[in-house]
């Protein structure tokens, strides 16, 4: 395994969510509690004119995923995953696409994609991960918003993999119930899930998904078009969330997908992903990179052409930095990654093989 190197680029930070790059060496980042946007344009960094005012920010909610789009050289498009509010007063997670000016310097919305994704008011399991596919369509990750049913409930938005048209907020045309009746089930991918925080797709074209456990099992799934992942944390004697519950409970009515990983106990706090990829990676060149919050670590996983687990490696490098919560791959194949410790003391992080 290579020796790594890390560098801050940016300090002072308060729970910076998400990073992307925007062409030119250029990088785009949120933070959750401050609900800002920011860039980074070679070791300057400046805030984007946005409407802050607009983001729900409570607990695990607020100015969240963030996903720029292949054509934003040509389009300025970009997307985030944010708290909101509803018309009667109440809150939400919804997806909304912007468009950035040529100066990098004011966000202007261009519409909501998707509304109505479950909020707890406590903001408790709020996921909202963003990953556009190669095939053009946009996934979405959430959380079951702390409720019970909402996992196996295909009505709802919560504890899914939501799949939709970028352009229009549409679904997209191979979701497993396309034609439902019901307007929220045609979104749906996958479900059974608890709290979604990572995306990736790998070099094959597969979707790979990252979510954490209850107090067991922080998991790894790769997504199967229609899969049952079968968490169910409703109470025998009611509706009361279950914190015992299986994150996949083989007790359910037809076939859950089993996950590819799991954390056991202790729970690492896993968050985001994204595959490695270079030659200059060495060992790691294909492997799977995990951010965790609690751990205070990424963990490399190596899956096999099957996606059976091979190898599991933590560098201690990267176990210095605190709660570490998003990956990125940069243009050079470099990974970006933000920590997660709050009170100004963040930062994004870029590592590359020595």
């Amino acid at each position: 395994m290579p020796a790594l190197r890390v560098r801050t680029l940016v300090t002072g930070l308060d729970h910076p969510w998400d990073v992307q790059p925007i062409g030119g060496g250029r990088l785009l980042y949120t933070q959750r509690d401050r609900a800002t946007l920011s860039v980074w344009d070679h070791g300057h960094h400046h805030r984007v004119k946005f409407p802050s005012g607009q983001v729900w920010v409570k607990g695990r909610a607020g100015l969240m995923s963030l996903e720029v789009d292949p054509d934003f050289a040509h389009n300025g498009r970009f997307y985030t995953c944010q708290g909101g509010y509803t018309r009667g007063g109440g809150h939400q997670i919804h997806v909304l696409a912007w468009h950035l000016d040529d100066r990098a310097t004011r966000a202007r919305e261009v519409g909501e994609l998707l509304g109505g994704i479950p909020a707890d008011p406590q903001a408790r399991h709020s996921g909202c991960r963003l990953l556009i596919v190669r095939d053009g369509s946009l996934l979405v990750g959430t959380g079951d918003g702390y409720v019970g049913t909402n996992a196996e409930d295909l009505t709802s938005l919560g504890g899914k993999t939501l799949r939709l048209n970028r352009f229009t907020g549409r679904p997209w045309p191979t979701n497993p119930f396309v034609h439902a009746r019901d307007r929220h089930k045609r979104y749906v991918q996958t479900y059974g899930h608890r709290n979604i925080q990572g995306l990736a797709q790998r070099s094959d074209g597969s979707l790979w998904q990252v979510e954490q456990g209850t107090y067991v099992d922080d998991e790894v799934n790769r997504l199967v078009n229609g899969g049952d992942y079968g968490f169910n944390p409703v109470s025998a004697h009611g509706t009361a969330y279950n914190e015992n519950a299986p994150m996949t409970d083989p007790s359910l009515p037809g076939k859950q997908v089993q996950a590819r990983w799991r954390s056991g106990s202790p729970t690492l706090a896993t968050s985001g992903c994204r595959f490695v990829r270079g030659s200059k990676w060495g060992a790691l060149d294909g492997t799977l990179a995990v951010a965790a919050l609690k751990a205070s670590r990424v963990i490399f996983l190596t899956f096999d052409a099957s996606g059976h687990l091979r190898k599991v490696r933590a560098p201690a490098a990267l176990q210095h930095d605190g709660r570490l919560r998003s990956v990125t791959v940069a243009p050079n194949n470099d990974l970006l990654i933000t920590t997660d410790n709050g009170n100004g003391q963040d930062a994004i992080l870029r590592v590359s093989p020595r």
